[in-house]
């Protein structure tokens, strides 16, 4: 049995009915854990002996509206983060899909404190929400600011163009006064790289 069929068999006997699938692609685990169980599951996987997974490197959203050549199955929204055990030398990548309607799901900052950026930026640009998190607003973008930009339906010159007016001294907003145009390529990754099948 080598390493990672090991671990992967660890995993399942341990996390039991909180893991929905378990994947390797590019010499990395992906484990996919059910969102009402994604707390507990962390928690475990920080806690666990056999797991120790002490330190949060990435959370991010995923949003999976158009993914490569195929049309969209399941949930659109997904929360991805990425755990290091110093202790075993070991990464892994743990995924959870939310409801399209209210994409929300439990924080993590009482499992490790450096989510709490983390998830900020992820409802910033997502529109991703963190129950439990004590200082859920926005991080990189204006406090004004309408809509969601990381999510792949908001339009890419934006909803409306930020000006300083020197007359009224201060910012106003304004429609967009460009032309909507896509000058980004399509780029469509082959299947069992990082994407949602793997």
């Amino acid at each position: 049995m080598t390493m990672h069929e090991a671990f992967h068999d660890y995993a399942q006997k341990t996390l039991g009915e909180a893991m929905v699938a378990i994947k390797l692609a590019c010499g990395e685990t992906t484990i996919e854990i059910r969102r009402d169980g994604w707390l507990d599951a962390c928690r475990l996987l920080r806690d666990d002996a056999g797991f120790g997974f002490e330190q949060l490197i990435d959370l991010c959203g995923v949003d999976y509206l158009t993914y490569g050549e195929h049309e969209l199955q399941g949930s659109r929204f997904a929360v991805v983060i990425h755990l290091l055990s110093i202790r075993h030398n070991r990464r892994v990548r743990l995924r959870t899909f939310l409801d399209d309607d209210q994409p929300a799901v439990a924080s993590l900052v009482s499992v490790w404190s450096a989510a709490e950026w983390y998830e900020r930026e992820a409802f910033d640009l997502f529109g991703l929400v963190f129950e439990g998190h004590k200082d859920l607003r926005r991080l990189l973008t204006d406090y004004g600011f309408v809509g969601y930009p990381f999510r792949k339906d908001f339009p890419l010159s934006g909803r409306v163009e930020m000006r300083y007016d020197p007359d009224k001294k201060r910012v106003v907003y304004e429609p967009v006064s460009i032309e909507p145009r896509i000058l980004v390529p399509r780029v469509i990754r082959e299947e069992g790289y990082g994407g949602r099948d793997s």
